[in-house]
């Protein structure tokens, strides 16, 4: 048997903890987290007392330059995602990123160039591609029910969800934008997951500020800061043209006056033989038969948690040199479409993406 991966976890936070608590679940024999950092260090000797984590480094530096370490996950804000996924690379280190990969597409393409460079895995971890509702929709897209899929509709809005008002949540030069590259980029990832990856080629995108800088929408995660400020949109709406003729619309807000009876993401696929729908984890497929609209419901599929097997999918990938699901592309195309969506706002204009 192969040896289990050691892991260093950067960010002690509460994405950190959720990652310590999941590689608990998928066992020592696969995976260990033996390090930990964060930049307040109390925090991370909490974490690592209260998960038997053998080992606390000074700095995110300290942490990636352990020989020890086959691994890292980085858990802290947008902003230090390039340097920190970069320099993991570097220094010879698998890396699982949460999303989303960087604070805008140009840094994104750095981490892109360099996982190709390093021959490691880079994997961005969408939990919600693992969902089980979600395996069993892609299942059902994968045999061929739907056929062809020419449009999606895709969003969430949150009514009053504004995340810590003034903190790093709410700063553009530090998130990179709002609901949109928070909760949006989730809503993208699976969406492009699901119609197979087509290659984008126009955007056209709208935001709008309206709560946040009134302090108004505010939700119950992060920490406010009121001596901070706010900066980015509270509500986005795109529309996303692929190669292939599909297209697709994405709507999402942290706060808005929406009539909608649910908060939860939804996805709505139409294809030239069937349809799916996805809201919260209730799944719904649709088709005409004898003319006449058939609907019934998609169970979802039984096995471990989504971030469990997130987690094994990353250790297999390790193990057995392959390309996860999630890969690096795929990270770099969401903040390829999230930055043309901003600059569609932002000039008013359709946004033509090129891929060279």
């Amino acid at each position: 048997m192969s040896q289990p991966i050691r892991i260093g976890i950067i960010g002690a936070g509460a994405i950190g903890k959720v990652h310590m608590e999941t590689f608990q679940k998928v066992g020592a024999e696969a995976a260990i987290v033996t390090a930990v950092t964060d930049v307040y260090l109390p925090l991370a000797e909490q974490r690592a007392a209260e998960f038997g984590i053998a080992t606390i480094h000074e700095s995110p530096q300290a942490l990636l330059e352990d020989p020890e370490l086959d691994a890292v996950i980085i858990g802290v804000p947008n902003q230090f995602h390039a340097p920190l996924a970069i320099e993991a690379l570097k220094q010879g280190k698998h890396v699982l990123l949460e999303k989303p990969m960087a604070i805008d597409s140009g840094a994104a393409r750095t981490i892109y160039e360099a996982s190709q460079a390093s021959g490691k895995v880079l994997m961005m971890a969408h939990q919600m591609r693992w969902l089980g509702i979600n395996r069993a929709i892609k299942a059902r897209v994968e045999n061929g029910d739907l056929g062809s899929i020419y449009n999606v509709k895709t969003g969430w809005f949150r009514k009053k969800g504004i995340p810590g008002w003034g903190s790093w949540f709410t700063r553009k030069d530090q998130a990179g934008g709002g609901p949109l590259i928070d909760i949006g980029v989730h809503m993208l990832d699976l969406s492009l997951y699901l119609m197979g990856n087509p290659r984008p080629v126009s955007v056209y995108g709208s935001t709008y500020a309206e709560f946040g800088p009134k302090r108004r929408g505010m939700g119950t995660w992060g920490t406010p800061n009121w001596d901070g400020y706010y900066d980015v949109e509270d509500l986005a709406t795109a529309l996303i043209k692929f190669e292939n003729g599909a297209t697709l619309s994405l709507d999402v807000s942290w706060a808005a006056h929406s009539a909608s009876l649910s908060e939860e993401p939804f996805i709505h696929l139409m294809g030239t033989e069937g349809g799916a729908a996805l809201v919260g984890t209730n799944g719904c497929f649709v088709t005409h038969e004898d003319d006449k609209v058939v609907e019934s419901e998609i169970a979802p599929f039984d096995g471990e948690e989504d971030r469990v097997l997130l987690s094994r999918h990353f250790i297999d990938c390790i193990n057995e040199g392959k390309q996860p699901i999630a890969s690096a592309l795929s990270g770099y195309t969401n903040s390829r479409i999230l930055d043309a969506i901003y600059e569609s706002s932002r000039t008013g204009n359709e946004v033509k993406l090129h891929w060279d």
